[in-house]
């Protein structure tokens, strides 16, 4: 049994609102050599995707599922990253990884991302139980109105799916729904510091707008299920191993390999990228 991260009211809070701000979650130190890794390693680079908004705008994303020795992987498989998740999804079966992600949103060229949900993903993977879905952002740059910070309609994972379809090269929300959801349910601009975490649930409505500020907005998104989610149409092995937890110090002090020996999801796969949830 992980030992527990969260408090009840942040279990509870969750919840409610269907995602959590968690302050400070990693350090400045843990934040600064992700960072420099995604700067710095070729791999990340060459296997990322160039992903077009509805206005021609570009947002680049590099999109792997089994988290490994790197430092990405350990911080996916981090005692505070799973013990944290175990809380909220609940204590009935293990956490498994589903898939993580780089989003790349650059100054003036960052593109927008319309209103979805994971789980309007997800469900053509056929993930039987959203509630035992969610995401972990953890921002490695500031994330601010000015320069495209996620949104989240909060409360609106009780909604429960809603329909998706194309547009342009993302798939997007029935804007009927999304709109009476604005007119029914706080809109929330998700301002983050280096560090900060933001768990959201798989329902829960969210988009971002394009980046046009002078500064970067760099995140990692993981994403995880429980043992117990089947999912009937997924080719990929991760979402039904439990995760191999390694204690939070292996952020900073393990040996890390190089990403070169990340499973990255390749342009060649789609109509895959399509399902595997881009944004956050």
């Amino acid at each position: 049994m992980l030992r527990p991260i969260l408090s009840p009211e942040q279990v509870n809070l969750y919840h409610h609102q269907g995602y959590l701000i968690v302050k400070n979650f990693c350090s400045q130190e843990e934040v600064a050599k992700l960072y420099s890794t995604a700067l710095q390693d070729n791999a990340m680079q060459q296997n990322a995707l160039d992903l077009n908004d509805q206005t021609g705008k570009k947002t680049r994303l590099s999109l792997w599922f089994t988290p490994g020795n790197d430092v990405f992987g350990y911080l996916t498989r981090s005692e505070k990253m799973v013990g944290a998740v175990q809380q909220l999804l609940g204590n009935t079966s293990a956490v498994c990884h589903f898939h993580s992600k780089l989003m790349q949103k650059e100054p003036k060229v960052g593109g927008a991302w319309e209103w979805h949900q994971d789980y309007g993903y997800w469900y053509k993977n056929q993930f039987m139980f959203p509630d035992e879905l969610m995401s972990v952002m953890i921002a490695l740059t500031p994330a601010n109105k000015e320069n495209g910070c996620l949104q989240v309609i909060e409360g609106s994972h009780k909604m429960g799916r809603v329909n998706h379809g194309f547009a342009g090269e993302q798939v997007g929300a029935d804007m009927v729904m999304v709109n009476n959801a604005l007119k029914t349910m706080p809109l929330i601009y998700v301002a983050l510091q280096p560090g900060d975490a933001l768990f959201f649930h798989s329902n829960i409505l969210h988009r971002s707008e394009a980046n046009l500020s002078d500064a970067p907005r760099w995140s990692v998104i993981s994403c995880y299920s429980l043992q117990s989610n089947l999912a009937y149409n997924e080719t990929s092995t991760s979402w039904h191993t439990p995760v191999q937890v390694v204690p939070d110090e292996a952020i900073l002090h393990w040996e890390a390999a190089s990403l070169s020996e990340a499973d990255f999801l390749k342009k060649e796969n789609d109509p895959a990228l399509k399902e595997t949830g881009w944004e956050g």
